[in-house]
């Protein structure tokens, strides 16, 4: 395998930079990679972090991933980006310096925009060399999202793949323009993506729970026979077909004491807008009946500002005990190598 100016070998570990381009002061700017080769061929999976800059919990999972013993064993190839969006990393910001989305400008150009070149570099060197990928994310500033993983769930073994990894809702969600999962539609590759926490905010329930399902994948697709600690049962996730936003009716104050993994009953009062002198007041309701896996968490807002995300199952009792033996499960980890 090659991979930059590097060439990784069955049994090798090797780290390299691929080139993306130069600052205005002639400061390189180079993306990371580490490759870790089995002695057998098996799977090849990325792992990848910080394609919005500010989103960094992905960044502290990829650190932990590398320092897990366990990885001395693997069946083909892991390899690991723990910042995309080297640009945006560095100044603590979700876009790149002129202000383009990275992750709406796949699959990009070698002749285009910065965007377009940093995409189709990870394109190139990362993405069309592996069988899977998992690609870390969080909500946007000053919003935060219960774990969950994102997926296109026609293929059915993206779907097992989206359960396995463990997190407690698998949103069956569609596929944007320009996204990377857009990029995979002519690709015969899995891919994953998850979510958890708020931007550049380390938070640790959702950087345990990222590991524990990474390599919970990884054993599942045959890179691992063994994990560091008992699974949950795959049952456990549940899927949601669809989710909507509810967003702000007026400016105001927003008050709620919901927190993420509450259940949230069809037309239930969930919050209240207010102006600073409490002279008026909105009520705020839920369309319809779900789970709350995403939130602000400013309660400064304008009208339209989005406020809960909620997701929609058939039998949200169940989501519910989901969500409360996730976070159980996780909580076992605390003091383990999983939370180092």
């Amino acid at each position: 395998m090659k991979i930059g100016e590097i060439t990784i070998n069955p049994g090798e570990r090797k780290r390299t930079e691929l080139k993306i381009a130069k600052l205005y002061d002639y400061t390189e700017m180079t993306m990371p990679v580490e490759i870790i080769r089995g002695l057998e061929d098996g799977p090849i999976m990325f792992v990848s972090a910080a394609m919005h800059g500010d989103e960094i919990n992905g960044v502290e999972i990829a650190r932990r991933l590398l320092s897990q013993k366990i990885l001395k064993k693997i069946k083909g190839t892991l390899i690991v980006v723990p910042v995309i969006n080297v640009f945006g990393y560095n100044s603590r910001s979700r876009y790149l310096p002129d202000r383009r989305d990275l992750n709406r400008s796949f699959p990009g150009s070698p002749s285009g925009s910065l965007g377009s070149r940093l995409a189709n570099i990870f394109l190139t060197e990362i993405v069309d060399k592996c069988t899977h990928g998992i690609d870390l994310h969080t909500a946007a500033i000053h919003r935060t999202n219960l774990p969950h993983i994102r997926a296109s769930l026609r293929v059915e073994e993206t779907k097992r793949l989206a359960k396995s990894f463990g997190a407690p809702v698998v949103l069956n969600s569609s596929i944007r323009e320009g996204s990377l999962r857009s990029a995979f539609i002519e690709r015969d590759i899995r891919l994953l993506v998850y979510e958890a926490g708020e931007a550049l905010r380390f938070n640790e329930d959702a950087i345990r729970s990222g590991l524990i399902g990474i390599l919970s994948v990884m054993k599942a697709i045959g890179m691992l026979d063994e994990l560091p600690f008992k699974p949950r049962k795959t049952k456990e996730s549940s899927i949601a077909n669809n989710s909507y936003w509810v967003r702000a009716t007026e400016s105001g104050s927003w008050i709620s004491t919901k927190k993420l993994g509450s259940t949230i009953k069809s037309k239930e009062l969930i919050g209240r807008i207010t102006d600073p002198f409490g002279q008026h007041v909105v009520k705020v309701y839920a369309d319809k009946a779900g789970i709350l896996i995403g939130k602000t968490t400013i309660p400064l807002v304008n009208e339209g500002d989005a406020l809960f995300h909620i997701a929609s199952f058939d039998d949200n009792a169940a989501v519910k005990e989901s969500v409360e033996s996730f976070e159980d499960f996780v909580d076992q980890h605390s003091n383990t190598e999983i939370g180092a």
